[in-house]
């Protein structure tokens, strides 16, 4: 966010030696009350003056309450100015079918994603949020629609979503297995979805970081959509588009091509950096135990893994766009959903 131009004052939930897929780490969990404090801190010397809130992880139920009231507080300030104030949330709950919170964590997001103006869910946790198991083109449409209804959340994108796996129940095809796709929607005045698609190629690599990443980008990336769109949008609560703009059209479509643009270049170049990492790092054979040999290697993959970010950030600041975005066409709804 600061190399797009943004002026950020961040609030950490935790303080962690290293992030989490080292599966070993030494820190702290923030406090619900330490979030409180330091947010009160802010409002106690004038600094509150925000366009835009983004939030991600927080670390129990009561940090995400915390988190909560000042997304609301920060609404309440803004409500003379529609469009002044713009909240993102990505609801970090779980991934590849499990949650890696607390049980009670997820009711608690439940109850504050209904004041967001646009949530960054994956597959998994657009499953646990709309109550619907995605299984085709039509079930994930049904997931973003009920989303949209449940929640009165204007905005929705699901981060990552491997269509190929889905099975088919309309005329787009689904890209092949070597692609990830991102789904995303803008509601109507009537809370019908408009529904785009974009396919991005995957890279053979885990990389730690890239839903933050995606994040970060898209809340500079979407108030430059939005400020291009004109003053209709800017100045529209939840900065949502008139209805007669297609969903390929929509600031938030423009937006994400560019997030995607920016991350795939960023990832590519981890990815060489990686390879090149692995080979200079080469373990010596034989050395400890089995399980200690299958740790370190572990640790040696994750820290070459690590996305260069800052070395490659001119591609954040200059992506060039190769992906396009696709409207979804009425032949892949549910006949509820058109």
């Amino acid at each position: 966010m600061q190399s797009l131009g943004c002026e950020v004052a961040a609030i950490n939930t935790v303080h962690f030696s290293n992030h989490t897929g080292y599966r070993q780490f030494k820190g702290t969990r923030a406090t619900a009350t330490e979030i409180t404090d330091l947010y009160a801190g802010l409002c106690q010397s004038n600094l509150t003056d925000f366009d835009v809130m983004l939030s991600g992880y927080a670390p129990s139920a009561a940090a995400v309450e915390a988190v909560g009231a000042i997304g609301l507080d920060l609404q309440q300030k803004a409500k003379q100015k529609p469009g002044s104030f713009f909240w993102v949330l990505d609801p970090v709950m779980g991934d590849q079918g499990r949650l890696y919170v607390n049980d009670d964590v997820v009711p608690a997001y439940k109850q504050i994603i209904k004041h967001a103006d646009l949530i960054l869910p994956n597959q998994f946790e657009a499953e646990v949020l709309s109550g619907v198991k995605i299984t085709s083109l039509a079930t994930l449409a049904e997931a973003i629609t009920a989303i949209h209804r449940i929640y009165s959340v204007p905005h929705v994108i699901i981060t990552s979503v491997q269509l190929f796996k889905l099975s088919q129940s309309g005329s787009t095809p689904s890209p092949p297995e070597n692609f990830l796709t991102v789904i995303g929607s803008t509601t109507r005045s009537n809370g019908s979805p408009r529904l785009f698609r974009i396919d991005v190629p995957a890279l053979d690599c885990f990389f730690s970081g890239t839903g933050d990443m995606f994040a970060a980008l898209m809340v500079a990336r979407l108030r430059e959509a939005v400020t291009a769109a004109g003053d209709h949008v800017r100045t529209a609560p939840s900065w949502v588009s008139p209805d007669t703009v297609p969903a390929t059209d929509l600031p938030l479509a423009h937006a994400t091509v560019k997030v995607l643009a920016s991350m795939h270049r960023v990832l590519e170049r981890t990815l060489q950096a990686r390879n090149a990492e692995l080979v200079a790092s080469a373990p010596q054979n034989g050395v400890g135990s089995p399980d200690e040999q299958e740790k370190q290697e572990h640790l040696r993959r994750t820290k070459a893994g690590e996305v260069r970010l800052v070395r490659n950030a001119q591609f954040l600041r200059d992506p060039h766009v190769d992906f396009a975005v696709q409207e979804w066409s009425k032949e892949d709804l549910p006949a509820q959903l058109q």
